[in-house]
């Protein structure tokens, strides 16, 4: 094999080459092809085999060629540049696939002077099982990234939030506003007034619109796995932690938006570092030593009063004022009723119908009937609502008779006394005016309880006594 050595390098060079060429004399029974880079990946040997699997022309010297010049493929140069082998793989070449090895070369003192790759086969079709199966997999792999990256992007953009009152013109221009700016902005307003909505058209229309968008609903996460949901979990942190970590909403939200609803639930150890992750920018996994480094934007949503959770000294006001740079207030649905009509259209278009049906037809006093309402569940409840009457309608038309029966029943009057006494009545009274908060709350038991001003643990304590 050595007679048949073409090189372009010094004749000291020649000797190691061809000491490299004897040695693969003893393993020819156990590759088809072979081949020899120095430290620039140019090729200093190749022998006849290889060159006929690759059916150059007997008349081409690639000696001297960039290695990927011949073999566009090739991962020759990543083992010369790294110094590590890659011991098995499938490289392409035209429409053929060849099964390879490739090693480092290196001299008495461990510097890299090249590499080695050998062809072990040139039919993988006894390979096909495996070969499928890794395409499968692989496909797999792309369509959960795939929805994965769908989940972070904004699912809505500024004109999915309908109106066509003054305040939501002014609303909109506020948010357009805010969008170019990249301090963090605190959206309140009463649970069902779109603020989730408004924070992904703010992200949308920023800078950071081609990151991720990360929502996190602090009052749906138990306080004892909030601190390892937003900063993440290092390996072996407590028993039965992955021995692999585990990126938090700030590691995932990084060069985008992390959206945190509901912050005026967030307890109040929570609170001092996340202060801390905003003031540094930097976030400390649980259970690691180790700082990493995090650019998000914060977008916060509340509907409490965090002016009087501060009077209350229950949420901080050093990070009161850390989120609050920007505040948008989001206006009731009861103080903007010339929208009800076109949401209620709008929503309409969401709400799946019959097939020989072309369309929901609302009729005017319905529309009527729905303004009439006060909507403590703002915008979310008039959904329920239409999707109440959309399932009790024989045909496409929703009239007023539909929506009466659809919206939910007044509590009953302090003053219409029960059978019973006193008691009765106000355990009658109570045991509604929680169906009442559940229904207006769109089932979130949470937001039923802050809208009654109760504790949770007192919230809990009624439906129990009141078997609901």
């Amino acid at each position: 094999m050595s007679s048949s050595i073409r090189s372009y390098e010094p004749t000291h060079r020649l000797a190691s080459i061809e000491q490299a060429v004897d040695a693969f004399s003893l393993l020819r029974d156990f590759f088809e092809g072979a081949i020899i880079v120095d430290a620039q990946t140019r090729i200093t040997w190749m022998d006849t085999r290889y060159r006929e699997l690759l059916k150059l022309d007997p008349a081409f010297n690639p000696l001297g060629l960039p290695v990927e010049d011949v073999i566009p493929h090739s991962l020759l140069r990543r083992v010369v540049e790294t110094g590590r082998p890659i011991l098995l793989d499938i490289m392409d070449f035209d429409d053929r696939q060849f099964v390879v090895c490739r090693i480092p070369l290196k001299d008495d003192d461990g510097q890299v002077e090249g590499a080695v790759g050998f062809v072990f086969y040139d039919n993988v079709d006894y390979l096909a099982p495996i070969l499928e199966k890794f395409a499968s997999l692989q496909k797999q792999l792309t369509r959960a990234q795939a929805a994965l990256t769908r989940e972070r992007q904004t699912k809505y953009t500024l004109s999915s939030f309908v109106g066509v009152s003054d305040s939501v013109r002014e609303l909109k221009a506020m948010v357009r506003r805010f969008a170019l700016r990249d301090g963090a902005a605190l959206i309140e307003g009463e649970t069902g007034t779109g603020k989730e909505l408004l924070a992904h058209a703010m992200h949308q229309q920023s800078d950071r619109a081609d990151g991720p968008f990360v929502a996190v609903n602090v009052a749906a996460i138990p306080d004892s796995l909030l601190e390892a949901e937003f900063f993440g979990v290092a390996p072996g942190a407590f028993t039965g932690a992955d021995r692999k970590p585990r990126k938090g909403k700030f590691e995932l939200a990084h060069g985008g938006t992390l959206f945190l609803d509901e912050i005026g639930d967030m307890p109040a150890p929570l609170q001092a570092k996340l202060l801390r992750a905003l003031q540094e920018g930097e976030i400390e996994p649980l259970g690691s030593n180790t700082v990493k480094k995090v650019d998000v934007r914060i977008i916060a949503a509340t509907s409490q009063d965090l002016q009087t959770r501060l009077a209350e000294k229950s949420f901080r006001a050093d990070l009161y004022y850390r989120i609050a740079v920007l505040t948008i207030q989001v206006p009731p649905l009861r103080d903007r009723l010339e929208d009800v009509g076109p949401i209620a259209e709008a929503l309409l278009e969401q709400i799946p119908r019959a097939q020989d049906q072309r369309g929901w037809i609302l009729q005017v006093d319905a529309v009527q009937a729905l303004v009439r309402y006060d909507w403590p569940g703002n915008v979310r409840e008039l959904r329920n609502v239409l999707e109440r009457a959309a399932a009790i309608a024989p045909s496409e038309v929703i009239d007023s008779g539909l929506v009466t029966r659809a919206l939910p029943k007044r509590a009953a009057s302090p003053a219409t006394f029960r059978s019973g006494g006193l008691s009765t009545t106000l355990a009658a009274t109570e045991r509604q005016a929680l169906i009442d908060a559940i229904a207006a709350s769109n089932g979130s038991k949470s937001a039923a309880a802050r809208r009654l001003g109760v504790s949770r643990s007192q919230f809990y304590e009624k439906l129990k006594r009141h078997a609901i």
